[in-house]
């Protein structure tokens, strides 16, 4: 089991856009087993490569509450295809933006496209949990961080929060 730091903002590296995977591979089966690893141990219930400074496109998943089968997801290379007409509104949290949760108002349906490990283009009608999980994850290989979606506002109070903390860290 390999346990990986998890990035916090300010990090940089969580606003850059992360490469696509060309081959499937050892090394990508690996860090995919990783990132459940960090996953399960933080506890979540998605992470996307460069929350932990790789900046390749993958991200895993397992939405299963406590008492329920694991169920884990590798999304390689994702990209959704289709976004449903009705809205919701969840209260997201992130790894990467530690113990704060905020109202994000997401589709409340969409369709992903995917590789799995074997190598295999996967297309998955999602909703709910799982589509607003989906979402965020990806976003995550775009740079965009869940308190995107926030007023400006709140937004600014969050990221002074984290660059304080970071400077007195430093």
């Amino acid at each position: 089991m390999a346990v990986r730091p998890i990035l916090v903002i300010p990090d940089q590296r969580l606003r850059s856009v992360a490469d696509p995977i060309v081959e499937v591979d050892e090394e990508i089966r690996t860090l995919a087993k990783d990132m459940l690893d960090t996953m399960y141990d933080a506890p979540g219930i998605g992470l996307a490569a460069p929350q932990i400074g790789v900046m390749k496109r993958i991200v895993v998943i397992d939405i299963a509450g406590e008492g329920e089968k694991p169920d884990p997801m590798v999304l390689i290379n994702p990209e959704i295809v289709r976004f449903g007409d009705e809205m919701q509104v969840t209260e997201e949290g992130c790894l990467s933006i530690p113990e704060l949760y905020y109202e994000v108002e997401r589709p409340n349906a969409v369709t992903v496209k995917y590789t799995d490990l074997d190598g295999n283009e996967v297309v998955k009608d999602t909703e709910g949990k799982l589509a607003v999980c989906v979402q965020h994850e990806i976003d995550h290989l775009d740079g965009v961080l869940y308190i995107d979606y926030l007023s400006r506002l709140k937004r600014d109070r969050v990221l002074k929060k984290f660059e304080k903390a970071a400077r007195r860290a430093g």
